[in-house]
């Protein structure tokens, strides 16, 4: 009984790599026109036109760094800070109400977030959130441009507010999991709860926080609708935040059934394949970056 159970998950695990394999190959193979037809010169290229058949990855890769990397900015200290407060500085019934919030949270669906960001995030951006930078950084190069409310900051803020539940959820999992013995010893030699928390609690539980930004941020790079309905959907690179732009996930949503040449098609396909290769390198900086940090 042993072997079998043994045999039926070495068969679950290699079907996963199988898949994942059979994925890789399906994006290579479908990729073949455009791969032969710009090379590597496809990563650097600017130019997105159809109508020539030329087509470029940078201005999709751009979009998807600068949305990604504003999310974990926004979401990373209030996400952490949030589940630090459920799991030490507050009750277990409040704790418990909260958490079960959040992970409802979680569940919404990513068009229902573009919708209520269509509704009220675009206009609270542009009416007072935008203009206001503008007022107080005096109009520099990243918050320059006229305040359209879509663009790079806006995808931004919706992708932190899709990648909270995650952090929180993660991050207060790990932190409940530390031992009760830890929190104790620093509270016996005198340090306060919050003393204990910070230099006791929160490295025990580094690993487990880690991984959850690391969620998020494989979330907001795959994330397609909320960010295609309210990033603007322009092919270019800009530095103002405030401009439109284009992910790889949305470019891919809003023109796949538009894609009528091979090229065409390839050129999206081999987008998926460079989001599937970029997940894949993040992933494996973070065993890398907790391999290296559980061995310190």
């Amino acid at each position: 009984m042993g072997k079998l159970a043994a045999g039926v998950t070495r068969l679950f695990a290699i079907s996963i790599l199988a898949i994942t394999l059979l994925l890789v190959i399906q994006l290579w193979l479908h990729s073949y026109e455009a791969r032969q037809k710009f090379g590597l010169g496809f990563l650097t290229s600017t130019l997105w036109n159809p109508v020539t058949d030329e087509f470029g990855a940078l201005p999709f890769l751009y979009g998807t760094v600068i949305t990604s990397f504003l999310a974990l900015l926004i979401a990373v200290p209030l996400g952490v800070g949030a589940a630090i407060f459920l799991a030490e500085l507050t009750g277990p019934k409040l704790s418990e109400t909260l958490t079960f919030l959040v992970e409802l949270l979680a569940a919404v669906p990513s068009v229902i977030f573009g919708l209520l960001a269509i509704f009220t995030l675009v206009p609270f951006m542009r009416n007072y959130v935008q203009p206001g930078l503008q007022r107080v950084t005096g109009g520099i190069a990243i918050f320059s441009g006229h305040p359209y409310g879509v663009g790079y900051l806006t995808a931004g803020v919706i992708l932190a507010v899709m990648t909270f539940p995650f952090i929180i959820s993660v991050s207060r999992e790990a932190l409940l999991a530390v031992p009760r013995e830890q929190r104790e010893a620093a509270l016996a030699v005198g340090a306060t709860q919050w003393e204990a928390t910070w230099d006791a609690v929160i490295p025990f539980a580094r690993l487990g926080i880690i991984g959850s930004i690391f969620l998020a941020l494989a979330r907001a790079l795959g994330e397609t609708m909320a960010v295609t309905m309210v990033i603007g959907n322009n092919p270019s690179i800009r530095a103002s935040l405030f401009a439109p732009g284009y992910t790889i996930a949305s470019v891919i949503a809003n023109e796949f059934t538009e894609a009528t040449g091979d090229v065409y098609l390839a050129a999206l396909v081999e987008l998926g394949l460079v989001l599937f290769a970029l997940t894949i390198i993040i992933n494996g900086l973070a065993q890398l970056l907790i391999r290296v940090t559980t061995k310190r």
